[in-house]
């Protein structure tokens, strides 16, 4: 009941070559994603995450910035710090050790968000739709 907070495979830094100049776990003057402290059994100390919470900034190289956000309530477990140090992770391996967070939802809310998720199929169709319609 995890959830692993990736880029989509459609997102604009995984197209078009572009190149990751950094990335910011800084989210306000009082609160970094990095300051983030969890120990024991029940996660005490993790920062609670609501679907708009910012998790972290990816600055590219041509002056894009990009504001990745949580989409999920629920405790932040982990930030991927090894993307710090190597932000081409991001784009090399996207779905696994470029991951950029790992989120526990309440064990409540975990059936009806993953209720909520698209299908394989219904996400290509979302896609195909943003595509057609841009063009």
């Amino acid at each position: 009941r995890i959830c692993v907070i990736t880029l989509a495979e459609a997102h604009p830094l995984l197209q078009s070559g572009k190149t990751i100049k950094n990335i910011n776990y800084q989210i306000s003057a009082n609160c970094s994603r990095l300051q983030n402290k969890v120990s024991g059994k029940s996660k005490r100390g993790a920062q609670f995450l609501t679907e708009l919470a910012p998790l972290c900034r990816i600055s590219s190289s041509d002056g894009e910035e990009y504001t990745i956000y949580s989409c999920i309530r629920g405790r932040l477990i982990e930030v991927n710090e090894n993307i710090l140090s190597n932000p081409a992770l991001l784009q090399e391996k996207p779905s696994t050790e470029g991951y950029i967070a790992v989120v526990l939802p309440k064990f409540e809310e975990s059936k009806s968000i993953t209720q909520g998720l698209l299908t394989r199929k219904e996400y290509d169709e979302v896609l195909l739709k943003r595509r057609s319609s841009a063009s």
